[in-house]
């Protein structure tokens, strides 16, 4: 007597359009997830080299100060090509107090075109620009909540 081979059916190889959607939506939530939070780390790393340049130039004043018994005006004379922070995402100024040749602001600004980088920190709300005082008074505009602390 003859013996029967069962049939087997034969599986199919590929994913589903099912499995491929909830692949998809998944991604679409890690992404959405991801994107802002990278966001909001680029701008505080890009802050950090604002208020790294200040705290530079500070320095540099201070030793510009005990040389020439008065502050500098000039960044390029204090270290900075250009007038501008090490990558170019910020640009440098300093000015007098109220026309006091003894106190100086140095101000950190968003470059246009953010730099190097292409960074445009001009479009963040909370901490656009940094202010350095020759007495070490630290602000930036606009106050997030009308605190300092997030921004310094």
């Amino acid at each position: 007597m003859r013996m029967k081979r069962p049939i087997h059916r034969r599986r199919m190889a590929g994913v589903t359009l099912l499995e491929l959607m909830i692949v998809v939506v998944v991604i679409a939530v890690l992404g959405a997830v991801a994107i802002p939070s990278y966001r909001e780390y680029t701008r505080r790393a890009h802050r950090a080299e604002a208020k790294g340049a200040l705290l530079r130039l500070a320095t540099n004043q201070e030793r510009f100060y005990l040389q020439n018994n008065a502050y500098s005006l000039d960044p390029v004379a204090l270290g900075f090509a250009g007038g501008a922070s090490e990558f170019g995402v910020y640009n440098i100024t300093i000015a007098t107090v109220a026309g006091v040749a003894q106190d100086y602001v140095a101000t950190a600004t968003p470059a246009p075109g953010g730099g190097m980088n292409g960074v445009n920190m001009a479009t963040d709300d909370e901490c656009t620009s940094f202010l350095l005082t020759s007495q070490g008074v630290r602000t930036a505009t606009p106050l997030p909540n009308g605190t300092n602390g997030r921004c310094w």
